[in-house]
């Protein structure tokens, strides 16, 4: 293998990501969910939002082409893609709660106006998107099946639309 062949597969080796940032594409109001996301997930901004300028372009004005937010610190991006973007649940936003009273207001708040309230702690936006709206709690009981009943607290999981975190913590205590 000659020199300048090993510096080219050095330098391959040595590139690395320096950021992975999802992006939300809707067919429409992105600017409307982003407002929302703000609104509901504590410590979130957003960056900002340009807009098209409508003009001599097929694309409407006021049509987001490109948008920057922070939901609890973590960057993402969205835009207004058109009639052929969607959502599936195959992509979810995890939504992760401390109390009762926390979890309560998110899960009306994001499934408010339109949209789908679903099993297990899972809703659909009025925009498509999937969210789990969990307890902290839940994630250290299924992480210490020893100490309690996992079998107990996954029945009493799959019996929920919205958690109920006394419920869970009931059945996860049940020897």
């Amino acid at each position: 293998m000659s020199t300048v062949s090993v510096e080219i597969q050095i330098r391959i080796e040595e590139q690395h990501v320096n950021a992975v940032t999802p992006s939300l594409t809707f067919k429409d109001h992105a600017e409307d969910a982003i407002k929302l996301y703000v609104s509901v997930i504590k410590n979130s901004k957003i960056g900002h939002i340009m807009r098209s300028e409508g003009g001599s372009t097929p694309i409407p004005k006021g049509t987001v082409l490109h948008a920057s937010f922070e939901l609890d610190g973590r960057e993402f991006t969205a835009m207004d893609g058109g009639p052929s973007f969607s959502f599936s649940e195959g992509f979810s936003m995890v939504a992760t709660c401390e109390t009762q009273d926390e979890l309560d207001t998110v899960w009306k708040r994001l499934s408010s106006d339109g949209g789908e309230e679903g099993r297990c702690g899972w809703l659909k936006d009025r925009f498509g998107v999937s969210w789990q709206v969990i307890p902290r709690a839940l994630n250290e009981m299924m992480g210490h099946p020893e100490s309690g009943n996992p079998a107990k607290l996954m029945e009493a999981l799959l019996k929920m639309d919205k958690i109920d975190i006394a419920t869970l913590k009931r059945a996860y205590d049940q020897k």
